[in-house]
């Protein structure tokens, strides 16, 4: 039986974020940080990671450079996510693998999203751990017009590429301007009986996020 408490823990971002979160990650070990079930930070604040006063007498673009613009969301797009997420709370990602697709359910908890694989869920119902979680830090929206994003996976089940593909899908389906591809998520949340899997997978393929993972791609575990 796997040990929970030896799961190890890999920053991930969106696209090019891997470099910041692991920046943000190597300054909050140490700091006796709770944990939760499945060995991810219990009430992760952005206290703990970053130096908030320092970074409050810095301008947006001054933090930009400083973190190298990763971990970063503009004010506006997350906004949009945020709206969204509180009517609709849950989605269903597709994870492109070898054969297929696994696929993944993300749950909106407060500003931290949580994803776990369908088949544990399926397997394990409400105690099913969350094997990947994003926090997002709305404290400098106002202020900076930023919000900053870090996160945590556990990688007995997930490489870096694969989840920044799940985090990359955040911003496809709840941020995007077309109609059809918002309504997915609608659809998900209010009228499941109606809902298509295969949809997923389809716009997944249009918007080019499902191409990154296939055959050939180097794994962060080599």
């Amino acid at each position: 039986m796997e040990k929970r408490n030896e799961v190890k823990k890999q920053p991930v971002g969106y696209s090019s974020q891997g470099e910041f979160i692991r920046c943000m990650e190597e300054k909050a070990e140490g700091l006796g940080t709770k944990t939760s079930k499945g060995g991810f930070t219990k009430d992760k604040t952005l206290d703990s990671i970053l130096n908030v006063e320092m970074v409050k007498e810095k301008s947006a673009e001054e933090i930009k450079q400083v973190m190298d613009v990763n971990g970063i969301k503009f004010a506006e797009k997350f906004d949009l996510i945020w709206k969204r997420a509180q009517k609709c709370p849950s989605f269903l990602y597709a994870l492109p693998r070898k054969e297929g697709y696994e696929f993944f359910v993300g749950q909106w908890s407060g500003t931290e999203l949580h994803f776990t694989s369908l088949i544990n869920i399926q397997t394990q119902g409400e105690t099913a751990p969350s094997q990947l979680v994003l926090y997002h830090y709305p404290e400098l929206q106002k202020e900076k017009g930023i919000v900053l994003m870090t996160a945590e996976m556990d990688s007995k089940f997930l490489v870096v590429h694969e989840a920044q593909c799940l985090a990359n899908q955040v911003q496809l389906f709840y941020a995007t301007d077309r109609s059809e591809t918002y309504e997915l998520v609608e659809t998900f949340n209010h009228r499941s009986s109606e809902f298509k899997y295969m949809s997923v997978i389809a716009e997944l393929e249009q918007s080019g996020l499902g191409r990154e993972l296939r055959p050939g791609q180097v794994s962060d575990k080599s």
